[in-house]
């Protein structure tokens, strides 16, 4: 039997700065893995099927992002739920949310898998696919979409350890799915000529089998997290919680998405050879924001279990720590993509013009994307003390609608790849004021609700970042 306790991290108690590290560390390996998935699938696709077909997988990425973003929010709310009852010490209620998770992952993958199979064609043909990537694009998001079941049950499930300081596990099984997952590329492609239906089979075979590792993991532990099948079911006001705090990560993360997705549009708009480039620059800057979202995850955890520890004299303290490790994390890893951009863009193509192209995106994304990093560990300390509504208005007028104004009117005037760009790094810098002006207000209502962590939070300084 696993026992629960040797995974679990203490995050209420001792020093802030080793343990957000050990949190953070099997997180950015975890991260890293999910990202090779993609990132397989590219580069044979690349090297072996041609760049229509690169172009095609890339096609897809916005918009298979936006479609999964809401239920993907729920996750964090469920990990938000779970870290306040954990650190609360609520075993019964922890428990309970565990099984509330597991029935809504399971749920949104069906509901997924069957929108994805239905409306791939007609959601690719409004963004404005070429015809001559269409077909390729279609058929690989049709494949994808059968792996949602396994995709959000671990999802979810990875949230739920991830509240209790446990990020190993989740590395432990993605590290031999991934392997799994490069086996199933290079032979289905390679040996069977299966071309872009290849990918997509090899990356859903492999989802399914980390589910099942997860799953299985659950089952055998021990304590608040142990899963129990004949539980698995809505408890009200276990869901009721999760989706306070899930439904508007949610909506961010599909507001963030559809701008993702009219850039990417705007992309379409060169040709196969721009969306080529495109695909895999934005496949190399994964690697850059998943290292900058376990300082996310670990602002998120660690205030949701300080929150229900009521230790609110460590928010503050967590806040300050995640703040310098994510500037630190971005500026180190986007500085240098960016030096290396060629070597590394030589991985998924030798076109040297659909590397030129990558080039000039890693140097508008990659160089500022350490901002993006200071607004994702703001949002997710307010989420961590649950407060989920107010990054959500925030991100809808700082990255949607600037994003969205500045196709209409910067991009429309000067139709350049590097004019569609910069507004990344704009809408980024925009909408972390707009987060700190959050932290601001609820951190004033801290003051007036919890006079304990007024006495901390007003002298540590860190609502500078």
């Amino acid at each position: 039997m696993y026992k629960a306790r040797k995974y679990e991290l203490d995050m209420c108690n001792g020093p802030l700065f080793s343990k957000i590290v050990l949190f953070s560390i099997p997180l950015i390996l975890t991260g890293i893995l999910q990202l090779l998935y993609n990132a397989v699938n590219i580069v044979v696709v690349g090297r072996f099927v041609g760049s229509n077909a690169l172009a095609a997988v890339g096609s897809t990425t916005s918009l298979i992002n936006l479609i999964i973003n809401l239920f993907l929010g729920l996750s964090i709310g469920a990990s938000v739920v779970m870290a306040k009852y954990y650190g609360a010490d609520q075993q019964n209620n922890a428990n309970e949310t565990v099984h509330t998770a597991i029935a809504i992952s399971t749920i949104s993958g069906i509901i997924l898998t069957v929108f994805g199979v239905l409306m791939a064609k007609p959601l690719l043909q409004a963004m404005g696919t070429p015809d001559d990537v269409l077909e390729h694009a279609v058929l690989y998001m049709k494949i994808y979409f059968l792996g949602m079941p396994a995709s959000m049950v671990f999802n979810f499930s990875s949230a739920i350890l991830r509240a209790i300081g446990d990020t190993r596990r989740p590395l432990y099984f993605l590290s031999i799915s991934g392997i799994i997952n490069v086996v199933l590329n290079l032979m289905f492609v390679i040996t069977f000529h299966m071309d872009i239906a290849g990918v997509a089979v090899a990356t859903v075979i492999s989802q399914y089998i980390s589910v099942v590792l997860i799953l299985i993991s659950l089952t055998c532990s021990d304590g608040c997290i142990k899963l129990r099948w004949r539980k698995i079911r809505f408890y009200n006001d276990k869901l009721f919680a999760i989706i306070k705090i899930g439904l508007p990560a949610g909506m961010q993360g599909i507001i963030f998405s559809l701008s993702n997705v009219l850039i990417q549009s705007s992309v379409n708009s060169f040709g196969s050879a721009v969306m080529a480039g495109n695909t895999a620059a934005m496949n190399i800057e994964g690697f850059v924001y998943i290292a900058m979202n376990a300082l996310y995850q670990a602002a998120l955890n660690f205030t949701g279990q300080n929150i229900g520890a009521k230790k609110y004299n460590r928010v503050a303290h967590i806040l300050g720590v995640c703040l310098i490790s994510v500037t630190i994390v971005g500026i180190t890893s986007g500085g240098l993509s960016y030096l290396f951009a060629r070597n590394l863009l030589g991985i998924y193509t030798v076109d040297p013009d659909v590397i030129a192209i990558g080039i000039i995106r890693m140097g508008y994304v990659c160089v500022p994307y350490f901002i993006c990093g200071v607004m994702e560990v703001f949002v997710g300390s307010l989420r961590g003390m649950g407060y989920s509504v107010l990054p959500m208005l925030a991100s809808i007028v700082g990255v949607c609608g600037i994003r969205i104004t500045w196709i209409y009117t910067v991009f429309a005037i000067n139709h350049k790849l590097e004019a569609l760009y910069i507004s990344y790094p704009v809408s980024w810098a925009i909408t972390a004021c707009f987060h700190l002006t959050c932290f601001i207000f609820i951190r004033r209502k801290f003051r007036r609700d919890m006079g304990t962590f007024l006495l901390s939070a007003a002298g540590s300084g860190d609502v500078d970042r």
